[in-house]
């Protein structure tokens, strides 16, 4: 059976997900899809720590099986805000890519290009889930298969 690590970019799944569709997403239907490709040995979400009491999801994330890593979310003194994952989730999947047959990332981040691209040089197979019109269309180039956000991948209240 085909050895999976799942990646998702909470933040980005978020707010893209509730741009485009109004609602959230659907983290046990991701799960069940990427299981139907095999085994998934790691899964990691990558949050931002608000210390708001409603990130009760995180519990459910964990629930599902996955390692759910936060970072702190830093306001600064100008107005702007930090809390990017984009290296932490770089190194993982770097890491994790030896021990598995194909890597899954569920995020639209253009940045993620090079990196799957990387991965795959090596011989694993690459996946992404994206919403549509917000997927950087070098993601969708970079990955073995590209998955739409939509549909079943939805929670709609």
């Amino acid at each position: 059976m085909k050895r999976i690590a799942l990646f998702a970019d909470v933040q980005n799944l978020y707010y893209t997900v509730r741009q485009i569709h109004g609602c959230h997403f659907d983290y046990t239907a991701l799960w069940r899809a990427v299981a139907g490709h095999g085994e998934i040995v790691e899964a990691y979400a990558y949050a931002i720590e608000r210390g708001d009491p409603k990130q009760q999801f995180q519990q459910i994330l964990r629930n599902l099986g996955f390692t759910v890593k936060l970072k702190p979310f830093i306001q600064r003194s100008d107005g702007s805000a930090k809390g990017d994952w984009d290296v932490g989730i770089t190194i993982d999947m770097l890491d994790a890519a030896p021990r598995v047959d194909e890597v899954v990332l569920a995020s639209g981040d253009g940045d993620f290009d090079l990196l799957l691209e990387r991965v795959a040089r090596d011989g694993v197979t690459t996946r992404v889930y994206g919403v549509p019109g917000l997927t950087a269309q070098s993601l969708i180039r970079s990955s073995g298969h590209y998955h739409p956000i939509e549909g079943a991948l939805l929670l709609r209240h």
